[in-house]
C-alpha cells in the first residue's frame, strides 16, 4: 500500500463531464458497490446536467493516469442548513478498492469542499448510509455534523446525512 504523501504525489483530479467513460465507469462501480452493501442501486434521480457549471460539477481522480476516484457536487437550494440554502451536496464520492487507505477520499473531499466554495456554497451536505461506515468515519474526522434527512432516502431507516460549513 502507498502512503499517503507517495501517492498524493502521483494524484491528479480532473473536471470531466459525468457522461466522460472514465466518470461512467467509476460511477458503474459505486453503483456495484451499494448493491453489494444494500442490495440495489442508488435510484436517486439525477440528470447530467446537475454537476455542470456554475450550480455543480464532476471530477475524476487519476493516479498514475488511472481513473481511481469520483465526487461530484450539486447546489441544493431546498436544504437548510445553519440558516442558508446556499448548499451544495455531495454525490458519487468514490474509490476503487485498490486505491483506498492512501488518503485519496479525504483529498477528492477537499477538493470537492473548495470548489463548491469557490462557486457560492456556504455548507456542504451529504447523504450517506450505516452500510458505509469508513465514509461516515471520512465524514465525521473531516467536521461534519449529522443533520435531519433531505433528499430521495430521507425517510430510510439506513439513510444517514451531515452538513459542515465551508469556512
Amino acid at each position: 500500500m502507498d502512503s499517503v504523501a507517495d501517492a498524493l504525489a502521483r494524484w491528479q483530479v480532473v473536471a470531466l463531464p459525468i457522461t466522460h467513460p472514465d466518470a461512467g465507469e467509476l460511477v458503474e462501480a459505486v453503483q456495484q458497490e451499494y448493491v453489494a452493501r444494500y442490495g440495489g442501486r442508488d435510484e436517486t434521480p439525477l440528470e447530467p446536467a446537475y454537476f455542470e457549471a456554475p450550480d455543480g460539477a464532476f471530477f475524476v481522480g487519476y493516479l498514475d493516469g488511472r481513473p481511481v476516484a469520483s465526487g461530484a457536487w450539486r447546489r441544493r437550494h431546498d436544504v437548510v442548513v445553519d440558516g442558508t440554502t446556499a448548499t451544495a451536496e455531495i454525490k458519487r464520492m468514490y474509490v476503487a478498492a485498490d486505491a483506498r487507505r492512501c488518503g485519496l477520499a479525504r483529498a477528492m473531499l477537499a477538493h470537492l469542499e473548495a470548489t463548491a466554495r469557490a462557486a457560492g456554497a456556504e455548507v456542504m451536505v451529504l447523504e450517506t448510509g450505516l452500510a458505509q461506515p469508513e465514509a461516515i468515519t471520512l465524514y465525521e474526522t473531516s467536521g461534519y455534523n449529522q443533520i435531519p434527512g433531505f433528499g430521495f432516502y430521507k425517510e430510510a431507516p439506513l439513510s444517514r446525512c451531515f452538513a459542515r460549513r465551508l469556512g
